[in-house]
């Protein structure tokens, strides 16, 4: 202050200074705290030695100046402060105030603890103000750099997916730092890469996220100084002798000052941190350790992330390889369960139904005879037609449960599902009413299925019933016949075939998945009481089983439901013509007629004897052979099937094998599949007299034909 020549400072020589101004520079010279005094109303700075560093390049042509000059970039913060000090007297005190200043060349942020007060002039008015500060900017950011940090460590301890780990990172640093982009690049495995899953950016930047560039973009000297490790900081690329050869290229994705910390793996570089700018910038030391920080800690993450990620991967593989396993057995385990209880029904049912087919015999045939013979007045021919109306429905119901036993009379052949459907239409309409419309969709050219035509009309006639009562307010029923693709998975149990699939769906409630469970259960309804026998769906099931497809349901509540038979393709040729009905009629000879039940086969042989035959009986198929043997020579064999000891089939096939050009009948409540061939004729029991009547004339002409 001596020295300096004080002819162009508005303050003048000190000579001329007032009395109060020359007490307090001569209070404030000597101390060693930051001491800056504003005199005068253009607030001409004059300060001490401790306080020359705070300003940097301003001293000493700061010295004696208004502060308007000497603090061009902030008088906008600091004039109104002075004015309000000067003005109310007030000592205006802060800790930790934020300035912006340029004092070594460049702008930057400060940070200062201050005091500042009115001194008096000898008037009494306000000469100055005087400032005591105290710089605290390194306290300031270390404080920001542990916050940013602990902050970091507590959203990388919230996430165990590294990617997130990485977004939460960037996203930390980007909002403390004010910078336009920050992101990590991972280094593919042959080195040639920089692939960025995501960033974090400022509005009107763009993301680099998706897109890999090949490193040698970026310059080979910067390369090389980041496989060394070292960190880059980068003000000005434009400026920068490394990346200025580049610089065009970092421009095109907006870049002019940067910051890269590496991570080196091995001595690989594996990844990098980047902060960009889209103008130059000073980056601070702060800066510099703030983004190595975050770096190193959010690398840790990432890595400990992945391990564990990997871990769980692993064990999840493994819990998900048990439950599958066990998912397995316990779905085996259950099929097995409701296999094993369908079967003892089925065997069940099947049993009750050929004993009760044989009780229905000896009533069908007396009903029958009294029908024909009109005993009786009106009202006694009521009566007979009652009880031979409720003996139809006995039948029908027996043949349902046979039908689920998978014991059920079939005579299957080509079966042309075309045809059938099409000739199923007027049918269908008359069951299902105007408020259903059906639609029927039919593969060109489908191959022929194996079935029993009869069979399979009643199959669909009943799923059509079902579907019906489904949609109470009416709907649409499609069905729809396909072949099954080689390529189409098949249903479980299966076996590998050509296969035809005939399905009917419908637009009603569905069902739930223990409706469906339950549904080709016998006797299993959920129509109510009076509403449905609960079989329909267990004659479908059983008759698909027993030649060889299978039933399939597909239903979800409110999404209607499809009935998928899946069936055989015949290797039958298609039968062009039917063969001409045969109508009853009397024919004289010897009829042979063999059955166990007494009942059963007194009917039988009295509807014979009306026939006109001299009925022979036995009561087994070994008593019958010995009859034959002894030189019988009967014009027709009636025979029941399941007898002890020898079965109808069997004792058939001894007796054309012995005795070519014999007529005969089979007649059973039931047959299995693999027994009772396909070739020997049969008689449902229980029948009436004209369905005795055309099978017997049937077989005779047959025969003699052969």
């Amino acid at each position: 202050m001596a020295e300096r020549d004080w002819s162009d400072s508005p303050l003048g020589p000190p000579a001329g200074w007032s009395p109060s101004l020359k007490t307090t520079v001569g209070l404030m010279l000597p101390a060693s705290a930051q001491i800056v005094l504003f005199w005068g109303e253009k607030y001409c700075a004059l300060y001490n030695d401790a306080y020359a560093p705070t300003i940097g390049d301003k001293h000493p042509r700061a010295l004696g100046r208004p502060a308007s000059e000497g603090w061009a970039e902030l008088w906008d913060d600091l004039g109104p402060l002075l004015d309000s000090v000067r003005e109310t007297r007030a000592t205006f005190e802060a800790r930790d105030r934020q300035f912006y200043i340029e004092r070594h060349g460049y702008p930057e942020d400060v940070w200062f603890d201050v005091s500042y007060s009115a001194v008096l002039d000898a008037d009494g008015s306000v000469g100055g103000v005087l400032c005591i500060v105290n710089e605290t900017t390194q306290r300031v950011l270390a404080e920001r750099r542990h916050k940013t940090l602990l902050a970091l460590a507590d959203r990388l301890a919230q996430t165990a997916d590294a990617q997130a780990a990485k977004r939460a990172a960037v996203a930390l640093l980007g909002e403390t730092l004010g910078a336009a982009r920050v992101g990590y690049a991972e280094v593919s495995t042959d080195d040639q890469n920089l692939a960025v899953a995501s960033d974090w950016t400022t509005p009107g930047m763009s993301s680099l996220g998706g897109e890999s560039r090949p490193l040698e973009s970026f310059g080979p000297k910067i390369i090389a100084a980041l496989r060394a490790g070292e960190t880059l900081r980068l003000d000005s690329l434009a400026d920068d002798m490394r990346a200025a050869p580049h610089a065009d290229g970092y421009a095109s994705i907006g870049v002019r000052a940067m910051i890269g910390v590496p991570l080196v793996r091995a001595g690989r570089l594996t990844a990098l941190l980047y902060i960009h700018e889209a103008q130059p910038r000073r980056w601070t030391e702060h800066d510099i350790a703030l983004a190595q920080a975050v770096a190193a800690r959010t690398w840790d993450a990432v890595e400990r992330a992945r391990a564990e990620q990997a871990l769980h991967a692993l064990n999840a593989t493994l819990e998900a390889r048990v439950a599958e396993r066990t998912a397995a057995l316990e779905e085996a385990q259950e099929a097995l369960r409701q296999s094993q209880k369908l079967e003892a029904m089925g065997q069940l049912t099947g049993g009750v139904a050929h004993d009760f087919n044989n009780l229905l015999t000896p009533i069908f045939a007396s009903l029958d005879r009294l029908k024909r013979q009109g005993l009786g007045g009106e009202r006694e021919q009521r009566l007979i037609d009652g009880a031979l109306a409720s003996a139809e429905r006995a039948r029908d119901l027996l043949q349902r449960l046979l039908a689920f036993a998978r014991r059920q009379p079939l005579q299957p052949s080509a079966v042309d599902l075309a045809s059938l459907i099409a000739n199923m239409g007027a049918l269908l309409e008359s069951v299902t009413g105007p408020q259903i419309r059906i639609v029927t969709d039919v593969e060109e050219n489908l191959a022929c299925a194996h079935g029993d035509r009869n069979q399979l009309e009643m199959a669909l006639l009943n799923l059509a019933v079902n579907a019906r009562d489904a949609m109470p307010d009416g709907g649409t029923l499609r069905l729809s016949a396909r072949s099954a693709s080689q390529d189409q998975p098949q249903p479980a149990g299966l076996p590998a075939n050509a296969y035809v699939r005939v399905s009917v769906s419908d637009t009603g409630h569905g069902m739930d998945e223990a409706t469906r469970a339950r549904a080709i259960e016998p006797f299993f309804s959920t129509k109510g009481i009076g509403k449905g026998t609960g079989l329909g769906l267990s004659m479908v099931h059983g008759l698909a089983a027993q030649l060889g497809g299978v039933l399939t349901i597909a239903s979800a509540p409110g999404a209607g439901s499809t009935f998928e038979l899946w069936l055989p393709v015949s290797r039958q040729a298609l039968a062009l013509t039917h063969a001409p009905s045969v109508k009853p009629a009397k024919h004289a000879g010897v009829a042979l007629l063999v059955d166990d039940e007494p009942l059963v086969r007194a009917s039988s042989a009295d509807q014979l004897t009306e026939l006109g035959y001299l009925v022979i009986e036995a009561g087994e198929a070994e008593a019958a052979l010995a009859l034959l043997d002894d030189g019988l020579c009967p014009d027709v064999i009636v025979t029941d099937h399941l007898m002890p000891g020898m079965s109808g089939a069997e004792f058939c096939r001894r007796v054309r094998a012995r005795w070519p050009g014999r007529a005969v009948l089979i007649t059973s409540g039931y047959a299995e599949v693999e027994d009772l061939a396909p070739d020997l004729p049969r008689l449902v029991k229980p029948f009436r007299h004209e369905d005795l009547a055309s099978a017997v004339a049937a077989v005779r002409r047959l025969e003699a034909m052969s």
